[in-house]
């Protein structure tokens, strides 16, 4: 894309890194060039604009999802393998963490099973004392 007009930096190179400054990643002398030419250029100042709703709508949409603390601390793990150099398994965070909750309530429901044979009162023990210290009267 280009608005025809020249500019210290081209149209192309500005939309190419158009998240950096919407998300302030970009360094603060880039930031100084890069809001010249959204000063200059009408065309990306409108796609800019048109990102930067987009970005709002999705945080207003989307940003109340709490994430699990064990899928953070698992991605957290990951990121830390990666800057130590260890290798990092194939399966993805997210697969992981699919599987070892289906493992959670395949064990739950096992549980819950096995109490229900025992009945409740075996469950908890507490009814075999109250029962057996009546037949003790």
């Amino acid at each position: 894309m280009s608005c025809g007009e020249p500019h210290e930096k081209d149209c192309s190179e500005v939309l190419d890194h158009l998240y950096e400054y919407l998300d302030r990643e970009m360094p603060a002398g880039e930031c100084a060039d890069f809001q010249v030419h959204l000063d200059e250029c009408s065309p990306c100042l409108e796609k800019y604009g048109l990102e930067q709703a987009v970005k709002k709508l999705v945080k207003r949409c989307c940003g109340h999802d709490d994430v699990p603390s064990d899928l953070r601390s698992k991605v957290m793990g990951r990121i830390e393998l990666i800057r130590a150099g260890e290798t990092v398994p194939d399966v993805s965070v997210l697969e992981q963490a699919k599987k070892e909750q289906a493992q959670r309530a395949r064990e739950d429901a096992a549980a819950s099973a096995a109490a229900e044979e025992t009945g409740p009162a075996d469950a908890t023990g507490s009814t075999d004392a109250r029962t057996g210290a009546a037949r003790a009267e």
